[in-house]
């Protein structure tokens, strides 16, 4: 008779011996420190998120009470680094050359992904430099313009008067290649108007400006415009997107204002340092999608009419990648250049 030892038994569907699942398991046991090892220390007391813009802008609004949550979650400090100029570039090239550690991660945004096409001198690549980590929140863009300095009450008033005033309504962004900007160059496209851009340093500085009547609109994003709207302070007169808006039911879409090609959203997003250890983006990527579900972050979102994000890392990066096209097109087509 043959005895076999009980560690090489084979099981038949697998053939795989007991024997082999043992190596294998003592294999995995001892890869086990190195995970652990990378997220030995982690979370560190603070971490920090650089915001590539000033404070104030729609970046901010969604940004910082997301860290106060995930801070909250992981028991330490996250603090809001803002580094304005440029279009939201020269605070992703500073964090692209800071210690892939797990202390430091990067709250960019659509306009990220239009800089490749804007910048030809960009000494930071966003897919390369950067590891996408999820979505954070997706607002819709709206007309915004300063009642006393546009005398019109509608958006068929607004486009018969731009194009009875080539040239002579100017909008505001918060810098060159972004959104904001992109989402003016589509707009002028579609309707056939010309309109002045004028950059600034962040969608903060963009909308004290506006307010205070230096400039005539904004292409802005909901999550900066939603509350002057309500307030007055501001006259919502198209929404870019297919549907009307749930929270501004009276405003009219970009099909009903004659500019059906005029869909424009500002998402924002949170990267890791390219060398982040992997154990590392995961847990943060699912302390996000956690604080994400609270009942807190959801009140805040809706009341800026945006949608939550969340999704997984690889969905987020072929968003990046869908997005770098349809933008570099859209420059193509608009001419655009820096000045």
């Amino acid at each position: 008779m043959i005895r076999h030892h009980r560690d090489a038994t084979v099981d038949p569907a697998s053939g795989t011996s007991r024997r082999r699942v043992l190596r294998l398991g003592l294999a995995a046991a001892l890869a086990a420190p190195g995970v652990a090892r990378a997220q030995q220390g982690w979370p560190p007391a603070t971490i920090t998120w650089v915001n590539p813009f000033p404070a104030g802008g729609g970046t901010d609004v969604f940004a910082r009470p997301l860290a106060a949550q995930v801070g909250e979650q992981l028991g330490c400090q996250i603090i809001i680094d803002n580094k304005g100029g440029a279009g939201g570039t020269v605070g992703a090239s500073q964090a692209a050359k800071m210690k892939p550690d797990g202390s430091v991660f990067f709250v960019g945004a659509i306009h990220h992904t239009i800089a490749p096409s804007i910048y030809k001198n960009l000494d930071y690549d966003l897919e390369k430099d950067f590891v996408p980590v999820t979505m954070i929140a997706l607002v819709p863009q709206v007309i915004s313009i300063n009642p006393k300095r546009v005398p019109v009450k509608t958006a068929a008033e607004f486009v018969a008067y731009v194009k009875a005033n080539p040239n002579k309504v100017n909008y505001a962004s918060p810098g060159a290649g972004t959104a904001h900007h992109l989402a003016g160059e589509l707009f002028k496209l579609e309707t056939g108007t010309e309109l002045v851009h004028v950059p600034y340093r962040g969608a903060g500085p963009a909308m004290q400006d506006l307010l205070a009547g230096n400039v005539d609109m904004m292409f802005d994003g909901m999550g900066t415009s939603a509350s002057q709207i309500r307030t007055n302070r501001l006259l919502g007169l198209a929404v870019a997107t297919p549907e009307r808006n749930a929270e501004f039911p009276d405003i009219p879409t970009a099909a009903e204002i004659g500019a059906p090609n005029w869909i424009v959203s500002t998402w924002y997003g949170l990267w890791a340092l390219k060398g982040t250890p992997q154990p590392i983006v995961d847990r943060m990527h699912a302390e996000v999608v956690k604080a994400l579900a609270t009942p807190k972050l959801q009140a805040i979102w809706k009341d800026q009419t945006a949608q939550a994000g969340g999704e997984s890392q690889a969905d987020f990066a072929k968003r990046i990648r869908t997005e770098i096209e349809k933008w570099r097109k859209v420059v193509a087509a608009a001419g655009v250049k820096l000045d």
